[in-house]
């Protein structure tokens, strides 16, 4: 159905918002907070990962309008890069949350839970990346761990909540953890979204 010739400018397009996704989550796991400056750091660094994000979306919105022929439904294209941003945006907000509370101290469930998003924006990369080939059939497995991702972190949602209300006597730390868990649940579900949208992708085109 598609040529094999060069990239084309949409797929190149949202493949660039996926990675940019994919840093920004990286790099949330993988900062090691200290104290509460450190928090700060975080939360302004993923502001601008955000902000670009945004950028990426201004200029593909561009695109579109520009353009007469897309390589699949605009709709599709659109949907894609706005389940992406929704990603970023949610593990930004995550960032800012953490930095409000002061919550220096991550515990193993929003270990867990960070885990398996930065596994599923790995995938989101990898489904880009074929997408960009063209290579449509061939994203589906990807779409299928993601939603699998997001599984075990509807698992790790719940055991983390019921081990709060058993664990914590502090009331106030119970709803800034609950809080942080919500967040993060969230986070998995707009990465569930993006494989959805993949699927439709696929079913539509493929």
């Amino acid at each position: 159905m598609f040529s094999q010739r060069k990239p084309d400018p949409f797929f190149t397009a949202l493949l660039t918002i996926a990675e940019n996704v994919q840093e920004a989550v990286h790099y949330a796991h993988d900062f090691k907070v200290v104290n509460v400056a450190d928090l700060k750091e975080v939360s302004i660094k993923l502001k601008n990962y955000e902000t670009e994000g945004d950028t990426h979306i201004h200029d593909l919105i561009t695109k579109l309008n520009k353009s007469f022929m897309t390589p699949i439904e605009r709709e599709d294209i659109m949907n894609l890069a706005i389940k992406m941003d929704d990603v970023l945006d949610g593990i930004e907000h995550f960032a800012a949350h953490l930095e409000m509370f002061s919550l220096i101290e991550i515990d193993e469930y929003v270990q867990k839970f960070m885990e398996n998003i930065v596994k599923s924006t790995d995938e989101i990369v990898k489904a880009m990346k074929l997408l960009a080939k063209k290579k449509l059939e061939a994203m589906h497995d990807h779409a299928v761990l993601i939603k699998e991702y997001e599984r075990v972190c509807d698992e790790v949602f719940r055991t983390s909540v019921k081990q709060l209300f058993i664990n914590e006597k502090d009331p106030i730390r119970i709803i800034q953890l609950k809080d942080i868990y919500e967040q993060l649940e969230d986070v998995a579900d707009y990465c569930q979204d993006v494989a959805n949208t993949i699927e439709t992708i696929i079913m539509r085109n493929a």
